[in-house]
This record gives C-alpha cells, sequence and structure tokens, in this order.
C-alpha cells in the first residue's frame, strides 16, 4: 500500500473514532458547565486536572509515542520476537516509573499548586480544594501513560481504532461521576475529580484485549530493562518538552490566568475544548497516522519519500482546519450559547467564553500543522531541533501574555498562544528545509491558496445565513440548534462546492479518508 494511502486511511479511522470521543467531550463539558458553571468550584477542578491531564500529554501522548520509534525499527529490522521484548520491557519499567510519579504528584500537590496557580493563594477555600482535587486525580497518570504505550505499540502494529476510542470511556466516567457521585458528597466537584480516576481504569482496560491479540502477553517473564530501551529514553527526554508545546502555553495561560478575576481559567478551557475538537479529529488524528509512515521511510532512509508524505499530510491538514477555523470564529457565540448556556452558565460567561475561542481559533491553523512538523522531525530521530524552537516559543508566549493582559484580559492568554504557535511553526519549518532540502513548498503553497479562496467564500455565505437563521438574544434552544445546524450545513455544503469547482485534490482524498473511516471503525 502506499504510504499517503496509508496515512488517509489510518487519518479516517482515527478521525472517526476521535469525532465520536468528541461529541462524548462536548456532553462531558455541557454537563458540568450546567453544573457547575465558571466559579470557585470549576476553577478549581480544571487546574487540578490540568497538571496531571499536561503530564499525559508530555510523559504519554506527546512523548511515549514519538519516542517508541525504536519499536518499529525492531520490528522491520529484528522481527516481531525481538519488538516484542521490547514492548514488554517498556511495559513494565514504565508501570514502575508511573507509579513513583502518582506517588510524588499526591505528596507535592500544595508545593505544585502554589507553583501552577499562584493566584489561588490569596483564597484558602479555593487553594485548599484544588490540593484535595489534585491528589485525587494524580494516580490518573499512571492508567493514561500505560494507555498511551499500548497506543504506541498498536499503532505501529496498524490498530488505531482502540486508542482512539479510549476517550469515550473517560468521559462517560467524567458524565457519571457528575450524576451519580457528586449529589452524595459535601463537595459536589469531588465526584467529578473520581470520575476521571474511573476513567483512567477503564481506557486501560479498553487496550488490553488488543494489545494480547496482536501478541502482547503482559503476564509472561520479561526483562525490567532492554537495550532498545536506552534509545527510547534518549528520543523521549527531549520530547517530553517538544511535542508538547502547545499544552506547556496552555499552562502557562493557566498560570497567569489564575492571577484574572475568578471565572477566567475556566473560560480559557471551555474555548480551549471548543478549538480541542476540529485540532483532535483531524491534526491529531493526521499526526498519529502520519508517524508511523514516516518513520518506516526514515529508517529505510527514503528522504524523498519523507517529504512526499510530510506535503501531503500538510495539505490535508490546511484543507480541514483553515474552514474550521473560519466557521469557528464566525459562529463562535452562537456554538458556546447551544453547548453551555444553563444553569449557571449565563450570557456574560458566554460572551467571555466567546472572547477567548476567537482568539484560540486564530491559531486552530498553527497549532495544527506544529504537529505534523513535529512529528516529522521525530520520525528522522531529531528531537533537538523541536526543543530549541519550543523554547523560543514558550518564551514568546510568556512575553505577549504578560504584554497584553492589560488591555485584553483573559483574551490576551489565548491570543498569545496562537501568536506563539505561529512563531513555533514558522522556526520549525525553516529548520525542516535544512534537514530535508527541498520541501515543496510550492505545492504546500499552491494547496493553501486554493483552501484560502474556498474558506474565505465558504465564511461569507455562513456569515449572511447565520445573520439571517440565528436571532441573537430571542432564540430557544431548539430555534438555535437550528440555526446553528443550518448554517453549518451550509457551510460545508458550499465549502465542498468551492473546493470542486477550484479542483481542490484535497476533496478526494479527505473523501477516501472519511468513508473508509466510517466503514472500518
Amino acid at each position: 500500500m502506499h504510504e499517503n494511502t496509508r496515512v488517509t486511511n489510518a487519518a479516517g479511522i482515527i478521525g472517526s473514532a476521535t469525532l465520536l470521543s468528541r461529541i462524548f467531550g462536548f456532553l462531558r463539558d455541557v454537563v458540568i458547565a450546567g453544573y457547575f458553571g465558571a466559579g470557585l468550584g470549576s476553577d478549581a477542578f480544571f487546574v487540578a486536572f490540568r497538571i496531571p491531564n499536561l503530564l499525559r500529554r508530555l510523559f504519554a501522548e506527546g512523548s511515549l509515542s514519538i519516542a517508541f520509534i525504536p519499536f518499529t525499527e525492531y520490528l522491520t529490522n529484528k522481527g516481531k520476537d525481538e519488538a516484542f521484548k521490547l514492548a514488554g520491557s517498556a511495559i513494565l519499567l514504565l508501570s514502575i516509573i508511573l507509579t513513583m510519579l502518582a506517588l510524588f504528584g499526591i505528596l507535592l500537590s500544595p508545593l505544585i499548586i502554589r507553583i501552577i496557580a499562584p493566584g489561588f493563594v490569596g483564597s484558602p477555600e479555593k487553594l485548599s480544594l484544588t490540593i484535595t482535587l489534585t491528589r485525587i486525580m494524580f494516580p490518573y497518570i499512571f492508567f493514561i501513560g500505560m494507555v498511551a504505550l499500548c497506543m504506541g505499540i498498536l499503532n505501529v502494529l496498524g490498530h488505531f481504532a482502540a486508542p482512539a476510542l479510549a476517550p469515550v470511556f473517560l468521559n462517560l466516567a467524567m458524565i457519571g461521576g457528575v450524576f451519580f457521585i457528586s449529589p452524595h458528597l459535601s463537595e459536589p466537584i469531588t465526584g467529578l475529580a473520581i470520575g476521571v480516576i474511573i476513567g483512567g481504569v477503564l481506557q486501560l482496560l479498553l487496550q488490553i484485549p488488543f494489545i494480547i491479540r496482536k501478541g502482547v502477553f503482559f503476564w509472561k517473564k520479561t526483562r525490567i530493562y532492554h537495550v532498545g530501551l536506552k534509545k527510547v529514553g534518549l528520543l523521549m527526554l527531549p520530547t517530553v518538552f517538544g511535542a508538547a508545546v502547545y499544552q506547556i502555553n496552555i499552562l502557562v495561560g493557566t498560570l497567569l490566568a489564575s492571577l484574572l478575576p475568578e471565572g477566567s481559567v475556566s473560560y480559557l478551557y471551555y474555548a480551549d475544548r471548543l478549538v480541542q475538537f476540529p485540532l483532535g479529529i483531524f491534526a491529531v488524528a493526521t499526526a498519529t497516522a502520519v508517524l508511523p509512515s514516516l518513520s518506516r521511510q526514515a529508517a529505510a532512509e527514503d528522504l524523498a519519500g519523507v517529504r512526499e508524505t510530510f506535503v501531503h499530510a500538510m495539505n490535508l491538514v490546511f484543507f480541514i482546519t483553515i474552514p474550521s477555523m473560519v466557521g469557528l470564529i464566525i459562529l463562535r457565540e452562537p456554538i458556546i450559547s447551544l453547548l453551555f448556556k444553563r444553569g449557571a452558565f449565563d450570557a456574560e460567561t458566554t460572551r467571555l467564553t466567546a472572547v477567548a475561542l476567537l482568539y484560540y481559533g486564530m491559531g486552530l491553523w498553527a497549532f495544527s500543522a506544529v504537529r505534523i512538523v513535529v512529528s516529522t522531525f521525530y520520525a528522522l530521530q531529531d528531537t533537538k531541533t523541536p526543543v530549541r524552537m519550543a523554547v523560543v516559543s514558550v518564551i514568546a508566549n510568556i512575553v505577549l501574555a504578560v504584554l497584553l493582559m492589560g488591555p485584553l484580559g483573559h483574551g490576551a492568554i489565548a491570543l498569545s498562544t496562537s501568536l506563539a504557535s505561529m512563531l513555533n511553526l514558522a522556526l520549525l519549518i525553516r529548520a525542516l528545509r535544512v534537514t530535508l532540502g527541498s520541501l515543496e513548498l510550492k505545492n504546500i503553497k499552491e494547496s493553501v491558496c486554493k483552501t484560502l479562496v474556498s474558506s474565505a467564500m465558504m465564511g461569507a455565505v455562513v456569515w449572511a445565513v447565520s445573520v439571517y437563521m440565528i436571532r441573537s438574544g430571542d432564540e430557544t434552544l431548539s430555534s438555535l440548534l437550528v440555526g446553528l445546524m443550518g448554517s453549518i450545513i451550509i457551510g460545508f455544503l458550499f465549502y465542498g462546492a468551492f473546493s470542486f469547482l477550484i479542483k481542490s485534490p484535497e476533496l478526494k482524498k479527505v473523501w477516501v479518508a472519511v468513508t473508509k473511516g466510517v466503514r472500518k471503525s
């Protein structure tokens, strides 16, 4: 199978599974918003959840999947037996490391919260609650770390659906925590934290049957150290930082938002969740799908193939995320109103969340493209370059946020995150040209120009339709749903039509990915 076809098919499977998990994720956020709103409890939970969630990105998705590239080499060059020995040692060693990390996290929670949310120190009640929630949720890093390792193994072996579906179980557990545990507790938000731990257990249990079916047996006696783990460790240390720069920027934003008026952390969280929808379905799906193909090509020293796969993935991601960005910005307030505006989530909370979404949305295309470029560097086993660029990006994010917080408030944090990601992308592209030579940027530019034209025309149509179909201020939930869905469907159809008229090659590729993903997932 041609690698581009393999990438497109895998992206379709992952994207379809991720779509389902994002739908349940939104149901989860609707429940949380309606039950807890944006206040002391929700701020405390989102800060506490941000810490194990960041560790998940740093030590799990952001590094384990990439650092496990040597597993591809062993499978290709030394056969299944040796590759599975490496996998067994990795599972054993990682379980020990994650257990120790969880224990240290529980013990050091008061110090961690004082560092990560200094603005909470002035509110003893909020500080105490955040520390308690952090201690409850820190063991989540063990379960999700093991899930990420299973994902790395399964993806190399050609199975993508189970890891992509895992977040569905987390979302269901959190929803269950709100409805069935929170009402029985003196501090209801604690039920949500318990739901996170239950979700971690369920996510890991989902992976085990598929790992066993592929021939990796947990109960087999194995060495705690395998020679291949040294290479995994050398790749993992820098990827811990380089692959998760977006999450680090979000964490910096959380720290700064804790210094702003109450509710700021929650506004940014809800806006980030909406940006994560297209980011997860398309960008993360494509980056996950492209890594095994790039790794195989890099191991075979096929740099021409690496360039071709890179261009294919970039064009595919821009074709999806640029119109998503346009639609998200135009329809940001109706979307937030439909999903969250009920109970404790009032009109002012909706407006302030929409401000954050505007600025986060502006960077969607950059967030997405960075993931593809970083995956390309790691497939080439160049871990130093992304780290250097990430350092520059994080510094830029902090400087911009501090400078803009005065006039823009919490919106400055979202805007600085977007601008820092754009800078990171520009630096990474420049460095990749040095490594690979020609990147066929002309091909990417031509594709992006067509995508921009189609997106602009679609945006004009969506704006006109939304003005007619969505009456701001007096809409009911049903009329808002009809108006929003009508605007999205019409925009989707017009984008497809405009792309067809200007002969965008990505239109056919996306259609193939979606149809095959639906059939196989």
